[in-house]
């Protein structure tokens, strides 16, 4: 068991609930690029603290750079304006469905991960959850294209974060430190985004209240620590990105359950269930094959 994935994972899940309660007062980009630039400077005393190697990370600061660009700006930009137009509980479930993009993407860049019969059945099945959750939820929401529009904007953060996945991966040699990387990406992605917002939303700066900087603090956390276990494990010798990810099936369970307790308005319904059900099953089989070749 992989307990750094899955704590990861736990917390992931967490910040769906938190953005809710922090759009309430600031609009989505303005938020991600707040929480990224803080989590981000978290993270710096860390680096001086434990002497962790900044020399070697510098010399791939282009690469850096282009990861901020990619992973902070455009994958997070595009979650944080999807997740601002769907319930939190709905969103949670279609980014849930990340590990089914890497598969995909990890069969067509990486010539150790190919795909198997499992993983496209996983595919499939995880894929008609996304559609049969988007429907049925649509129609609730009376087919509002505000819905779908940030249905499509978390399906396009998924593919981007994805591609993320796969940029740690092919650089693990160069052995840039997880912590200095995470710290790199989150904060220059972070000011790329809050300059973003001043142009686009031009956020009006004010004092807000106690409940808003406590989801902002938490959803800084969950970055600063989130990311920097999972790159950890990524990097790790051997790992398979497209298994590593199959532990984010944690994601829309634990992203449901807190938005259900903590969101105004949020509650279980049959569709958000089945989503849930039909999305962790596709997850779980080739892990499930993969514990029964080991037995046989």
């Amino acid at each position: 068991m992989n307990v750094k994935a899955i704590l990861a994972c736990l917390l992931w899940g967490s910040a769906f609930a938190g953005a809710k309660i922090a759009f309430q007062y600031v609009d989505p980009i303005f938020l991600s690029g707040l929480r990224f630039t803080l989590a981000g400077m978290l993270l710096m005393p860390f680096i001086f603290l434990y002497k962790l190697d900044l020399r070697n990370a510098l010399k791939h600061w282009r690469f850096m750079l282009l990861f901020a660009f990619v992973q902070t700006f455009m994958q997070y930009g595009l979650f944080f304006m999807g997740l601002s137009r769907v319930p939190a509980a709905t969103s949670s479930i279609i980014i849930g469905a990340g590990p089914l993009f890497v598969a995909i993407m990890a069969h067509v860049v990486l010539k150790n991960d190919k795909m198997t019969l499992r993983k496209l059945i996983s595919i499939a099945l995880g894929m008609a959850g996304i559609v049969f959750i988007s429907l049925t939820k649509g129609k609730l929401s009376d087919n509002d294209p505000v819905f779908y529009q940030g249905v499509a904007l978390l399906v396009l953060s998924n593919i981007i974060g994805s591609f993320t996945n796969i940029m740690v991966v092919q650089k693990k040699e160069a052995k840039i430190n997880p912590v200095v990387l995470t710290s790199f990406a989150n904060f220059s992605g972070g000011l790329l985004l809050l300059a973003t917002a001043f142009v686009v939303e031009k956020p009006e700066l004010k004092q807000q209240p106690t409940e808003f900087y406590v989801a902002l603090l938490w959803l800084s956390f969950i970055s600063a620590a989130a990311f920097s276990l999972w790159y950890t494990e990524l990097q790790k010798p051997g790992v398979k990105v497209s298994e590593l990810n199959l532990w984010k099936f944690f994601v829309p369970v634990s992203g449901s359950i807190l938005s259900w307790i903590l969101v105004t308005n949020e509650q279980p319904d049959v569709s958000s269930v089945v989503g849930i059900l039909a999305i962790s099953i596709a997850l779980l089989l080739p892990y499930f094959q993969k514990r029964s070749n080991f037995v046989h």
